[in-house]
């Protein structure tokens, strides 16, 4: 059902291969355009939406190497990452296929083909695309960005949602965390299992203790009975820790004696409880800050972050805010029985703008206000109300002149965007590696 309905983009400039493809494929799927220049590629994207491409890697007749498919992979990519993409040569250079497939390809098929080959390569594809799009939902909210950072967000989940790896999810506070937490989960093979949800910063150091790893009946005033701690809870699922990076030393402590022993004794008891879980942490603490050992143990930070997922702030998302937008807008337009919206110039100009330092939260938000306040069906500039509490927050002047402190949060800030690239970091600080190098052992970071 998956292939019969697929739409599929073949390009090649050898009119054999084309032709092939289509007779082939005809019978198959719902449509098949085949495209014989790939100059002409955005036009086609543009005017169809196709899922699947299939892209020849030789052009022209210039030299066989490749990098004539690798570009048009990187346009493709660049103009839609939504779109999977087989690559396709005559010759089988296993590098170039694995140079491919890291530049976002999807498989690798070697010239000339066998049909069943090329049509089980397909379906794979196609299934696989669509089981990523029917589970990035978490709690039954879509996981929503077309971004190239939202890709790498959906690149881990992919490969990191199946396996039973300790993932630590970082950024700010507003930009949904929690929905990854449970979208990896849901991709796991944990999923028919229990999904706990502890926000442990907020539990004080008797309540750390008992939320966590239960008790057992007289164990301290008001233990009438005996309870599961979260742990306890979750096993065979997911535990999901919350703010991990606000827990006190002493509390970091009992939590990496739990996950090394992987048992679990309840307050009042001597008898230790074994536990199957898959951890996952969040926290909106910069990095700098959990790699300082005065605020967190390094110990405890190896066992909880086999993967770390960063989930981008929304004002570096893009085009994403307004896809949030409508989806926000048709979800208060249903509840609460409005007449479809559109959105005026001046709405999305004014959308745009704005920096957002609450992120998806405040989006959501301020779009339902909207929804419910505004007359009539067109949403205009003056029904976007952001929150003062958020716009206090907007200011980011640094907390310290010092010069010396201003660089140092600087190159950290531009570090942390860049995931740690030299050469990156250090063209958008205007300096050369070297400089950028200097300035690290300076700060000792």
């Amino acid at each position: 059902m998956v292939l019969k309905n697929a739409k599929i983009l073949v390009i090649d400039d050898d009119v054999d291969v084309l032709t092939a493809i289509r007779l082939l494929l005809k019978p198959l799927v719902a449509e098949i355009v085949v495209e014989k220049n790939p100059s002409n590629i955005n036009f086609q994207i543009e005017s169809k939406k196709f899922d699947l491409i299939i892209l020849d890697m030789n052009f022209n007749g210039l030299v066989n190497t490749g990098n004539e498919g690798i570009f048009w992979l990187n346009k493709i990519k660049k103009f839609n990452p939504n779109i999977a993409v087989v690559l396709m040569t005559a010759y089988a250079d296993i590098d170039l296929a694995v140079r491919g497939l890291k530049e976002g390809a999807a498989d690798f098929l070697i010239k000339p083909w066998k049909n069943e080959k090329i049509i089980n390569t397909i379906k794979s594809i196609l299934k696989s695309e669509k089981k990523t799009k029917e589970n990035y939902t978490s709690n039954n909210l879509p996981i929503i960005g077309k971004s190239d950072v939202m890709e790498d967000v959906f690149v881990k989940l992919k490969k990191v949602g199946p396996t039973d790896a300790n993932v630590l999810i970082l950024g700010e506070n507003g930009t949904g965390k929690d929905l990854i937490a449970r979208a990896l989960h849901e991709n796991s093979n944990r999923n028919n299992k229990p999904f706990i949800k502890v926000d442990v910063g907020s539990l004080t150091s008797t309540l750390f203790e008992s939320e966590l790893f239960g008790y057992k009946k007289g164990a301290f005033t008001g233990a009438n009975e005996d309870r599961k701690g979260r742990f306890e809870a979750a096993n065979g699922g997911t535990l999901f820790l919350d703010e991990i990076g606000n827990i006190s030393l002493g509390q970091q402590v009992r939590l990496l004696t739990i996950l090394q022993n992987r048992k679990v004794t309840p307050l009042g008891s001597n008898v230790p409880i074994p536990i199957d879980i898959r951890l996952i942490c969040a926290t909106n603490e910069n990095p700098s800050v959990l790699a300082d050992e005065k605020r967190f143990r390094k110990d405890l930070i190896y066992r909880i972050n086999t993967l770390d997922i960063t989930v981008p702030p929304l004002r570096e998302r893009g085009s994403d805010i307004l896809l949030l937008a409508k989806y926000f807008v048709n979800l208060y337009e249903e509840k609460y029985n409005k007449n479809s919206f559109e959105f005026d110039a001046s709405f999305t100009k004014k959308l745009k703008k704005h920096s957002f330092p609450g992120n998806v939260r405040e989006l959501q938000y301020i779009l339902e206000r909207a929804v419910i306040m505004t007359d009539g069906n067109i949403l205009k500039a003056e029904d976007l109300v952001f929150s003062s509490i958020e716009s206090k927050v907007e200011n980011n002047a640094p907390k310290t002149l010092n010069l010396d402190d201003v660089e140092k949060n600087t190159i950290l800030t531009v570090l942390e965007k860049h995931k740690g690239n030299i050469s990156k970091s250090a063209k958008e600080l205007g300096i050369t590696r070297a400089a950028l190098y200097r300035r690290l052992e300076k700060y000792e970071l």
